[in-house]
């Protein structure tokens, strides 16, 4: 990738709202929320955030690429495990601080390091005053791959390991 900026910051609000150019808006950290949605049915897989080089190596490549807030360093989705993502669409909300992206999970489909196709594999009960013992819903057939023998040793929570 050259050393020139990836991305010409919008001269108005106008232009970003509804401008035909891509001019993303990075927060004070220097990143833009990315959400990974599957082509094939829509559903949610992941959440993380692009930095600049993250999200131009992402349209350049069409392969998905992130920025880990807890590492501090650009990845590839799937560099270490396998569970790329291929976008198939990438577009951007009207204020340009998000962008959610169609895409083609390799490998055995799953998008969370815990072995779950989607991160978002539980769910919160409603109608109820939450409370520390509020229980959650799993709301998917289970693992599709066993993270030890993926990474070697269990992943942090905190600590993505795609």
């Amino acid at each position: 990738m050259s050393d020139a900026p990836y991305f010409a910051p919008a001269a108005d609000t106008r232009e970003t709202e509804e401008g035909d150019r891509l001019r993303p808006k990075f927060d004070a950290s220097g990143l833009v929320t990315a959400v990974a949605v599957a082509a094939s049915d829509g559903e949610v897989l992941m959440v993380a955030h692009m930095n600049a080089e993250a999200l131009a190596l992402t349209i350049e490549t069409g392969e998905a690429h992130y920025y880990s807030r807890s590492r501090g360093k650009l990845w590839k989705k799937g560099e270490s495990s396998g569970h790329t993502q291929r976008v198939i669409e990438l577009r951007v909300d009207c204020d340009q601080d998000a962008v959610v992206m169609r895409v083609e999970m390799a490998g055995t489909g799953a998008a969370c390091h815990t072995g779950h196709r989607s991160c978002f594999f539980r769910s919160v009960p409603l109608g109820a005053r939450p409370t520390p013992e509020l229980a959650l819903t799993v709301n998917d057939a289970g693992k599709l791959f066993d993270p030890q023998a993926v990474y070697g040793t269990p992943a942090p929570s905190d600590t993505p390991r795609f």
